[in-house]
């Protein structure tokens, strides 16, 4: 399947996985938290590729050494790009993913967290799938009024996140940009799993069979 997901109208879709943060809620490091035979950081690139995503971007910030190494060990292919302001916020990330990958032949990007893991191959090929159709500047899993992951947005959105308030972070953007049209309706808990503390992190591994993907395929809306 790779490649699948790389190319539109000429242009490529890389994706960006921020995992800068401190995770203070946690108390221990989100991209090197255990799941199924890897940790947050493997799963999650190993998903994007199986879905076809050719270029995959790591944000690095605290503790950036233990996850490198963490990382190395599971042979993957990624890049890595340190966010030395990462004590700032998770918007600091995204910019600094965003000028890691703009370059010329760049369509858009997906985006997406360290701390939602279980999102299926199937969401990841349903979002590129709806942009190659609809051409949407933003393109979002839903499920009724929640918004989930990965989020992608075309290269036209990217000046835009970056004149953004960084007091409200990209969000506002994103939503002033978001159309009907861009919007999958999707059946994959994963997809909005967003991990935040220790008692999260041991229910969703119980939820989710050790670590699993949920084996619903994302529906697409028509």
């Amino acid at each position: 399947m790779a490649g699948i997901l790389a190319s539109y109208d000429g242009g490529v879709i890389p994706a960006i996985v921020l995992a800068a943060g401190q995770s203070t809620r946690m108390g221990r490091s989100k991209p090197n938290l255990p799941l199924g035979s890897g940790t947050f950081l493997t799963h999650i690139v190993q998903t994007l590729l199986d879905g076809g995503t050719d270029d995959v971007v790591v944000v690095v910030g605290h503790e950036m050494e233990a996850v490198l190494q963490a990382f190395a060990k599971s042979g993957l292919p990624a890049r890595f790009v340190e966010n030395a302001g990462y004590a700032s916020g998770q918007f600091s990330s995204l910019l600094a993913g965003l000028q890691f990958v703009d370059r010329p032949g760049v369509a858009a990007t997906l985006v997406t967290l360290v701390d939602v893991p279980f999102v299926s191959v199937a969401t990841v090929r349903a979002v590129v799938d709806r942009y190659h159709r609809t051409h949407a500047r933003v393109v979002r899993p839903t499920r009724g009024q929640q918004h989930g992951h990965p989020l992608l947005v075309d290269r036209s959105m990217f000046e835009l996140l970056r004149r953004a308030d960084p007091t409200t972070g990209a969000k506002p953007v994103v939503r002033e940009y978001a159309t009907v049209e861009g919007d999958v309706e999707i059946a994959d808990d994963g997809a909005f799993a967003d991990i935040d503390t220790l008692e999260e992190y041991e229910r969703a591994i119980r939820i989710f069979a050790g670590g699993g993907h949920v084996e619903r395929d994302a529906e697409h809306s028509r």
